[in-house]
């Protein structure tokens, strides 16, 4: 078995990965919270993780790795979301809109990262449903000394942790300077972070030994890990924003809490992504989700493949360029292969790939393989490696790319020269003869999606159109409308 290196943030070197129980590989992924769609930037931690989740099952087994992650179903923006809901009209309870919007929202992020070809997780907790965990947890703090009670409130103690920073890198006064540190009296000192904080009647809430509250958002993870994973598990993942302070604070309380336990022993971090080199905001109108991505006609493959175009641990940048590019070799791996009943699943993944991955993820390098293999001729190779990327396993994206591949080479002659001949009349601003064309495409299921006859320029829409008759009528429907306009 070809030995795995990651590199492990907590030490800054790659290290030889060495499982505490080769039977039950451990892996803990921060998860979403759940209040809206999932933008690209949460997808490539996703798509990340998921290859090693796909790396660890080809080295111990699938039967033998645990992969955990969570969703953060209570947390303040939640609420916030929530409550615009209400002020917009939504009658019902905050608790009832909360319980509503994170179940719709949880939903679409299946959807979406099915899209993307991630296999789910081994475990998917929700937060609310460790409220007794957590509750637990910070009581055993209290009790150690490591966490105090004021004001309803519960903070833990940062000066009671000596290797707080350790993980990030920074001291305490580096941490105080960059970070948003929330200033409140009942703090002891501005570097304490919340465990529990009070709720109103109105507001999501528990009871605890501290008053009716809710937990902060850093107790979740460290809670539902420790549940299912055990007090020391192998590895812990998340995007680099997620280091400090989030991380930092679960090593600090989960340590204090476990005593000698040494919580996560590898930490890997992805680094954030930007779009046509400019950094993802809603400002700068470059900001958009996964669904807005999908609903544009881009296959979930060609999403994945740009998300690996890149070594996790560097600035991904996502462009229409490199989308494009992944959309051609796809379809021309996909013409090699042929749909994915057809693919021979007998054959191992090849060493080559492997000894990639197993390097700290090199997933570029992964795929460098892949063009090889497709020049030797080993097909079958390709699609294997393929699949432990992620990659050429779902019909879906076959048909996505292929636009419906039962279509005859003269019925899409056909529907070519009409998008042509429709583009061409917009052009000259014939929109009588342009909107005909477009009502005889339409009634066939074909959508023009761009003016560009030399691009992807149309879907196929109706699979009812799957026979040889459906080709006949296209070609004879098509061939007709034209004629009246030569």
């Amino acid at each position: 078995m070809t030995e795995i290196q990651l590199h492990n943030t907590l030490t800054r070197r790659k290290e030889a990965f060495r499982p505490l129980d080769p039977a039950n590989v451990r892996l803990y992924q921060c998860g979403p919270t759940v209040y809206d769609r999932a933008h690209l930037g949460n997808a490539r931690p996703v798509v990340v993780y998921d290859v090693l989740y796909r790396l660890l099952r080809q080295a111990y087994g699938a039967g033998h790795v645990t992969f955990v992650r969570n969703f953060t179903d209570v947390d303040d923006k939640i609420n916030a979301r929530a409550r615009e809901m209400q002020a917009a009209g939504d009658a019902r309870p905050l608790t009832a809109i909360v319980r509503a919007l994170t179940d719709q929202t949880i939903g679409w992020y299946h959807d979406d990262m099915d899209a993307l070809g991630a296999l789910r997780p081994t475990h998917e907790p929700r937060a609310t449903d460790y409220i007794g965990q957590m509750v637990a947890m910070i009581g055993e703090l209290i009790a150690q000394g490591c966490a105090y009670a004021a004001e309803g409130h519960v903070l833990f103690e940062v000066s009671k942790y000596p290797g707080y920073g350790r993980l990030s890198g920074r001291s305490l006064d580096d941490m105080i300077a960059g970070a948003r540190v929330e200033v409140a009296p009942y703090k002891r000192d501005p570097m304490d972070f919340v465990l529990w904080k009070p709720s109103d009647d109105e507001t999501p809430g528990w009871d605890s030994p501290w008053g009716r509250g809710r937990p902060g958002w850093h107790i979740e993870c460290s809670a539902m890990a420790r549940a299912i994973l055990g007090e020391s598990f192998d590895i812990h993942a998340g995007g680099i924003d997620l280091q400090f302070p989030h991380h930092e604070n679960e090593i600090a309380q989960s340590t204090c809490a476990c005593g000698d336990g040494t919580f996560a022993r590898t930490w890997l971090h992805n680094e954030m992504l930007q779009v046509e080199g400019r950094k993802m905001s809603k400002s700068l109108g470059n900001f958009f989700t996964v669904r807005d991505l999908l609903d544009q006609d881009i296959p979930g493959e060609v999403i994945r493949f740009v998300l690996l175009m890149t070594h996790y641990r560097k600035p991904m940048d996502w462009t229409n360029e490199k989308a494009q590019i992944a959309r051609n070799h796809l379809k021309r791996w996909w013409s090699l292969v042929g749909p994915p009943e057809s693919h021979n699943r007998n054959v191992a993944a090849p060493q080559e790939v492997i000894k990639h991955l197993a390097n700290d993820l090199d997933t570029p390098g992964a795929m460098g393989v892949l063009f090889e293999l497709e020049k030797a001729g080993r097909i079958d190779e390709l699609v294997c490696g393929a699949n432990l990327l992620g990659l050429l396993a779902h019909q879906a994206d076959y048909d996505a790319l292929f636009d419906l591949p039962w279509l005859s080479s003269d019925a899409r002659d056909a529907i070519y020269e009409a998008v042509f001949k429709w583009s061409e009349e917009r052009s000259r601003r014939n929109y009588e003869a342009a909107d005909k064309i477009r009502s005889v495409l339409h009634s066939l299921g074909v959508q023009p999606l761009s003016n560009d006859p030399n691009g992807e320029t149309w879907k196929f829409t109706n699979p009812d159109f799957a026979t040889d008759e459906a080709n006949d009528r296209i070609i004879r429907e098509i061939n007709e409308a034209l004629s009246e306009w030569e």
